[in-house]
């Protein structure tokens, strides 16, 4: 008969239901006391007595140590007839080096502070703290409320005069073990990762064998791919939440109540795929241990994915369609596989338009569709100097930035905002406020071409009437984060480009160059050693300065100049600046599951509930 594996939740069951029935024959024990007794308290004062237990993990070996750690301290207190115990405050899988999440030692800290306790006694010092802040200080607080702390293994009561060095240097000895555990664990951490051996924790709808791989759960996986089903199907998180509440599915703590942040934090989980991303998130220690808190990982630590670890439950394509509908949804978006648009032909040939509310597109996305229409950008047309003309190479236009920009055509760039000049506005003068975004990423550029509210790619540049209108902040969250990728900027800073006006006829456009931008950084951020050689100012609460070696030069080279100006001169043939965006997709096409494959599925799950409204 095959032996049936314990869960960790019943092998703690079982240590708890062993301790408590445990028992000693008076008639076949002897406790033989030490020959000379150090209580280190007055054992015939009357003390009403607390205890606090802890444990870090839930592991069932310290499940045992923390059952015998109330065990032994009831029996202590029952030891001296002049103790009365309060209660045994506990925390079982917690860390000791925050106050956060230490429920049962902040209740008897706030139990101290209404007077209810005299004594506290406890284990030793890394099981009251581990850093040196927060033990001194606590106990600090206690003395000046005659509230002793007993420390067992260190023999130390906080109420004797003696014991303040005594305390010092046990904590920071404490602490300094808090820190090398929690680099052996990391160094413990890498190497598993490195042997193909990564930590899978029990999902919703797999279970583990008995070598500790996941294997999809018979009788719960049909969840999770309910909750995929739905969302590609076009329910939103919540509905999709609402629906398993009225269902009575269980998550995976056993809870009947589902929210819309658990359902979309499920559908991110990569091990439904089959995969498993290691280290999603750190803990960072600061200078004081009580300061660490958890960071989501963006790239600080090294990262493992291991791919097809284990059966899934959802296909590959179905969850990256999923992944692509929640960052757009982020931002209002609700195409299920937008694609990116480039301009094949004419003055913006090569230049990508950007979908105001699509988030989900990278860097690499943007530079591949445009080299699928225009993969030598960097070619410039050349104008011949003629035999008797006075020869202007190596002379230079001078760049904007040397003089007033207040009438030159410019696009200020913030971290989720951009915002057009006034002088641009006005001197595109066109009938509606809406303009199309598009940027050339390898020749670093911006442009912009008139478009209507009802382009779905439209954004609102300007408010006011034809003659009379003003900037306004245009919101781009979704994608100014790729934008800064594509140009090489620092997130935490703003940027201005400086523009050019094309027009023809009914025709225009504006494009931005990003060579030579002017940067605005934070006052704080820059030392004189930043702004020695940089041609810097001061503006407000940031400082302006040139992006790339201003030194180098004063602007554009006379012919590269006088080339951007010919293009004025194109036919209407040749201009098309209205010429639609090409379709491009960005790598392999998703083989999502069909729409009647989605439907039969959620409608055998749902039954009753199912809605047709809901479908896309």
């Amino acid at each position: 008969m095959e032996k049936t594996e314990l869960t960790n939740a019943q092998k703690q069951n079982r240590v708890r239901q062993r301790i408590s029935q445990a028992s000693i024959d008076p008639d076949k024990y002897e406790y033989i006391p030490a020959k000379e007794q150090n209580d280190h308290v007055k054992a015939d004062q009357y003390q009403r007595v607390a205890i606090y237990a802890r444990v870090s993990t839930d592991n069932p070996m310290q499940t045992t140590s923390f059952e015998l750690q109330q065990k032994y301290y009831e029996e202590l207190v029952a030891q001296h007839p002049q103790w009365v115990l309060v209660k045994i405050y506990a925390d079982e899988g917690k860390s000791g080096t925050t106050m956060q999440h230490r429920d049962g030692f902040n209740e008897m800290l706030a139990d101290a502070d209404a007077g209810k306790i005299d004594l506290i006694i406890v284990k030793n010092i890394s099981r009251f703290a581990r850093n040196v802040v927060d033990c001194l200080s606590i106990i600090r607080k206690l003395s000046e409320k005659k509230i002793g702390v007993l420390f067992e293994s260190e023999a130390i009561y906080s109420l004797n005069d003696d014991s303040h060095m005594a305390l010092s240097f046990q904590a920071t000895i404490a602490e300094q073990e808090s820190r090398t555990r929690s680099r052996s664990m990391e160094t413990s951490l890498r190497m598993r990762l490195d042997h193909g051996l990564p930590l899978t924790p029990e999902l919703l709808g797999f279970m583990k064998n008995q070598d500790g791989k996941l294997v999809v759960n018979p009788e719960t996986y049909k969840i999770p791919k309910l909750m995929f089903y739905m969302y590609l199907y076009g329910y939103s998180t919540q509905q999709i939440a609402d629906t398993l509440t009225k269902l009575s599915k269980r998550t995976y703590l056993g809870n009947l109540k589902w929210t819309a942040s658990g359902v979309a934090a499920s559908m991110r989980n990569e091990r439904y795929c089959g995969d498993v991303l290691t280290r999603k998130r750190f803990t960072k220690f600061a200078a004081d241990v009580h300061d660490q808190k958890s960071f989501k990982n963006r790239g600080e630590k090294p990262q493992s994915h291991y791919r097809d670890d284990h059966e899934a439950i959802i296909d590959r394509n179905d969850f990256l369609a999923v992944q692509r509908i929640m960052n757009n949804a982020r931002f209002g978006g609700t195409s299920l596989l937008p694609e990116l648009q480039v301009i094949p032909d004419g003055l913006l040939k090569g230049f990508v338009i950007v979908h105001p509310k699509w988030g989900s597109f990278t860097k690499e996305d943007y530079i591949a569709v445009c080299r699928s229409v225009d993969s030598n950008p960097a070619e410039e047309s050349r104008l011949e100097v003629r035999e008797g003309s006075f020869d202007l190479t190596g002379y230079e236009v001078a760049d904007f930035k040397l003089f007033s920009d207040q009438s030159v055509p410019a696009i200020m760039l913030h971290k989720d905002s951009i915002a057009f000049s006034v002088a641009g506005i006005r001197e595109m003068d066109l009938k509606d406020n809406y303009v199309e975004l598009l940027v050339h990423p390898l020749r670093k550029e911006i442009a912009v071409r008139p478009t209507n509210k009802d382009n779905r790619c439209a954004i609102q540049w300007a408010n006011g009437v034809r003659g009379n209108r003003h900037s306004r902040s245009v919101a781009a969250k979704a994608y100014i984060q790729t934008l800064y990728q594509i140009f090489g900027w620092e997130q935490d800073n703003n940027y201005k480009l400086y523009g050019r006006i094309y027009r023809d006829g009914q025709d225009a456009a504006c494009i931005y160059a990003g060579t030579n931008a002017s940067v605005y950084i934070k006052n704080n951020e820059v030392t004189v050693e930043d702004a020695t050689g940089q041609n810097i100012s001061r503006q407000g609460k940031r400082i302006r300065g040139v992006v790339g070696n201003f030194g180098q030069g004063v602007g554009n080279g006379y012919y590269v100049e006088k080339s951007m100006t010919e293009l004025r001169n194109l036919t209407r043939q040749e201009w098309q600046t209205r010429l639609a965006g090409q379709m491009v997709s960005t790598g392999t096409e998703l083989q999502v599951t069909s729409y009647d494959e989605l439907r039969s599925f959620i409608q055998e799950e749902l039954g009753e509930l199912f809605e047709e409204d809901v479908q896309k």
